[in-house]
């Protein structure tokens, strides 16, 4: 994990912050060190992601999930992910990250995480995450909400969400027709 201090720090203080809600939202605060930016002098887009991973560990740990997780045999990985960029974060600025489950099918859980400094928006990103098992395959979302006592039903998801999906699928499909 290239933050590795950061994740550290967030497993270290997490029980000194407030708790958060199963889908959040989570408020985690950040700030810009050197080795956080390219060559422009601001924090480099896949940097964005790292800490996008971050916002959603300190999620599952203020909300009591990750460690029972863990012990399960599960863990969390991107299916895929979106990020669209606002304003550049330079040196040393902090800067929040509110991270909130958007929704869920049966095997993926949706996630939007807003960069914010001072209560601008700098970045927006939407994750599709799913949770899979070290013995092998998926969890499916009906077994996670089980497991986490978790009675809540979703509600539909926004129509740009399906627009976003579906448009990642034919994507894939086009690129594995044509091989580029």
């Amino acid at each position: 994990m290239k933050l590795l201090l950061r994740f550290l720090f967030l497993l270290v203080t997490a029980s000194l912050r407030d708790r958060c809600k199963p889908r959040g939202p989570c408020r985690s605060s950040f700030r810009v060190y050197p080795n956080d930016l390219d060559v422009n002098g601001h924090v480099n887009n896949g940097v964005y992601l790292t800490y996008a991973d971050l916002g959603r560990i300190d999620l599952l740990l203020r909300a009591g999930y990750f460690r029972k997780i863990l012990k399960r045999g599960w863990y969390p990985v991107v299916v895929a992910e979106t990020i669209r960029f606002y304003k550049s974060l330079k040196l040393f600025q902090r800067f929040t990250i509110e991270t909130e489950v958007i929704g869920w099918d049966e095997k993926n859980v949706l996630i939007q995480q807003r960069f914010e400094r001072k209560g601008e928006l700098l970045a927006l990103a939407v994750i599709n995450a799913r949770f899979l098992s070290r013995k092998g395959g998926s969890v499916t979302t009906a077994d996670l909400m089980t497991f986490l006592e978790i009675s809540e039903m979703p509600g539909p998801l926004p129509d740009w969400i399906e627009d976003w999906r579906n448009a990642i699928e034919v994507a894939d499909s086009q690129i594995r027709k044509h091989g580029k």
